[in-house]
């Protein structure tokens, strides 16, 4: 029998028995659009999230602090000795600085961070209104969100362009290199410039706002608080960090926690998708009943078929390529069950996350190499209902498939 009468055959079904075809086809698609669905879902979760804490530029960086503990410290000396080491492609540091600002006649402590532009693009932030400062600038400042609520200001949009005036709690004395008995006394320096309200960076928590570092780099500053450090490649982060820290510094990086949130991700996933394997099983069950139903209803027909010279192999190609037409399209009814499912349901969360003052994000994402394998995975599911339905029908014995009533 020739391979284009087979295919002929194995998809007359679709005519013969167009509803229960159908039906059988839509009871994997809603399988496979379940597990597409709760995948999707797992992943868009780990995309909004990840992409709220991170950059491009985050994941190559270090960041490098002194222990309270340390005889060793931040300073210039010790900075510059950092910058010598290779495949370092930029370096940021900040100093913390305890200050009192005001706004509004009102006054309110908090940490003044004076640092260089590059810092905002090596942490990753991002302003909720406004903008960063940029390099050259001066007299500018970036609030958090937390300051502002402390002098009850919840209209953000009206805050921006507005000036504060600054005032520094910087050490009375020099450091003395080689003298670690000496006091250092506290005094108050109010910077002789207001500066202007240019961003807001959303933390409800912590009270502090960043101002260039060229502001107050002719003071007398304590040591840096950290330093961001970019390197050139990921290859290049575990040399790096591992030079710094027998410098005798400690180190971090924000890809050990991005690895550590996709190792928990991915577990997420995986329970997400055993959950939709429930119904993809419940459906290849019904699928598998499909066939063999099949089967004995052409019993007589497949005696016709071998007394007319159809082989064992015909036979089993053409109950083979009739299930796996039928799991093939139901993983194209299923992909389109997720995809439609998702966006209806995304639809409608950020329908209400606006009506209530929240922003719209896409919880939803589905990589186009998840969709191919969904489908791989279907067709094969398809393969592997239909191999016992077709090995019985290839075994059946001319004369009885003849007499079979």
């Amino acid at each position: 029998m020739q391979s284009l009468d087979i295919i002929r055959l194995s998809t007359r079904v679709f005519k013969t028995n167009k509803l229960r075809t159908s039906l059988t086809i839509l009871g994997i698609g809603v399988g496979i659009g379940t597990i597409l669905f709760l995948v999707s879902f797992g992943f868009g979760l780990q995309k909004v999230i990840l992409d709220q804490i991170t950059t491009s530029d985050a994941l190559l960086s270090l960041d490098v602090y002194a222990e309270p503990s340390s005889i060793i410290e931040l300073d210039i000396k010790n900075l510059e000795k950092i910058k010598s080491i290779p495949r370092i492609d930029e370096i940021s540091p900040l100093v913390a600085i305890p200050a009192q600002i005001e706004i509004n006649d009102l006054r309110s402590g908090t940490t003044v961070n004076a640092i260089n532009t590059s810092y905002f693009k090596l942490s990753g932030l991002e302003t909720e209104k406004g903008s960063f400062f940029t390099q050259g600038e001066k007299n500018k400042t970036v609030i958090s969100s937390a300051t502002l609520k402390s002098f009850n200001i919840d209209n953000f949009d009206s805050i921006i362009g507005k000036k504060i005036s600054i005032k520094l709690y910087l050490s009375g004395e020099d450091k003395q290199e080689d003298d670690i008995s000496s006091v250092e006394e506290s005094e108050e320096v109010s910077l002789a410039y207001d500066f202007e309200i240019v961003g807001i960076i959303e933390d409800e928590y912590n009270s502090f706002l960043y101002i260039p570092l060229s502001n107050v780099d002719n003071m007398n500053l304590p040591n840096y608080s950290t330093v961001k450090i970019k390197v050139k490649s990921e290859e290049d982060l575990e040399n790096v960090r591992n030079e710094i820290i027998e410098m005798g510094f400690s180190v971090s990086a924000l890809s050990d926690i991005i690895e550590e949130a996709n190792k928990i991700f991915q577990i997420v996933q995986i329970v997400l998708s055993l959950f939709g394997a429930v119904a993809l099983i419940v459906s290849a069950i019904g699928m598998f009943n499909t066939m063999t139903i099949a089967l004995l209803e052409r019993i007589q027909e497949i005696g016709i078929m071998k007394a007319l010279g159809a082989s064992r192999g015909d036979i089993w190609k053409l109950f083979l390529i009739e299930s796996v037409i039928i799991g093939f399209l139901g993983g194209v009814s299923g992909i389109a069950i997720g995809l439609i499912g998702g966006q209806v349901l995304n639809f409608g969360i950020n329908k209400l996350a606006s009506s209530l003052g929240g922003q719209a994000v896409d919880l939803f994402y589905t990589p186009s190499e998840f969709i191919i394998l969904i489908l791989v995975f279907s067709t094969v599911v398809g393969f592997m209902t239909g191999l016992y339905p077709a090995r019985r029908a290839s075994k059946l014995n001319a004369l009885d498939a003849l007499r079979y009533k």
